[in-house]
């Protein structure tokens, strides 16, 4: 089996994460619902596949890589895949249910380390890669700015963060007033990721360079900082 452990002081899981998101993560039907490749496409309005390409094309093979949270669908096997033979991969979650969930998935693998811990104090380690997937728009603000302060203080020198999640669609995009809608039933935090960019929720954004694209329509942005070598 894949080591598994409880970071030092991990803590209970977050107030906003049972109030808000107990139906998608924290219960075992939830597991079994969405944790399919074409459930979480259908979700993501068939990008699902090129999203993942993206965050894995900006992986290298044979290099150390940190997941912040579990991901539904084959996402971190494919990553792990990616790594190759002297890669290492390191998966925090908060939530024990989605560390026990993964390493059943993945199977045994001595390259691979999983941790109950906040993707807001993911150790202190250093990575050559970082990756957020789908996580931030499900923080609150203030969580928002720690986790992405965390992913970028993890990188070693050269190193890159990669963050793929929500943006502001284009004013013409026919399911932008559908994603305000399920936004507001129930992805409470969401919203901020049409106002800011990720780049602003960074403390010291100046000492990363930083890329974005964004896909469909505007409504996905990919984004990687670099820290300098």
């Amino acid at each position: 089996m894949n080591l598994i452990a409880q970071a030092p002081g991990a803590s209970a899981l977050p107030d906003y994460l049972e109030r808000y998101y107990w139906w998608a993560y924290l219960r075992p039907a939830s597991l079994r619902v969405f944790d399919h490749p074409a459930v979480v496409s259908a979700i993501l309005w068939g990008q699902y596949r090129g999203l993942c390409d993206a965050a894995l094309g900006a992986v290298q093979p044979g290099k150390r890589v940190l997941q912040l949270a579990c991901v539904y669908g084959d996402l971190t096997p494919r990553l792990r895949d990616r790594l190759g033979p002297k890669g290492r991969l390191e998966v925090v979650d908060v939530a024990p249910i989605q560390i026990d969930n993964l390493a059943a998935k993945l199977g045994h693998d001595p390259r691979v380390a999983l941790w109950v811990a906040d993707a807001a104090a993911p150790g202190t380690s250093r990575f050559d890669t970082v990756l957020c997937f789908f996580l931030l728009h499900e923080l609150p603000d203030g969580h928002k700015r720690r986790v992405v302060d965390a992913a970028l203080d993890r990188l070693a020198p050269g190193g890159r963060a990669v963050f793929v999640d929500y943006a502001r669609p284009m004013r013409w995009h026919p399911l932008r007033p559908v994603m305000r809608a399920v936004f507001a039933l129930l992805e409470p935090f969401a919203a901020a990721m049409w106002r800011r960019d990720i780049r602003s929720f960074s403390s010291t954004p100046e000492r990363f360079s930083w890329r974005e694209k964004r896909t469909f329509g505007g409504l996905y942005q990919i984004v990687v900082a670099e820290r300098p070598g």
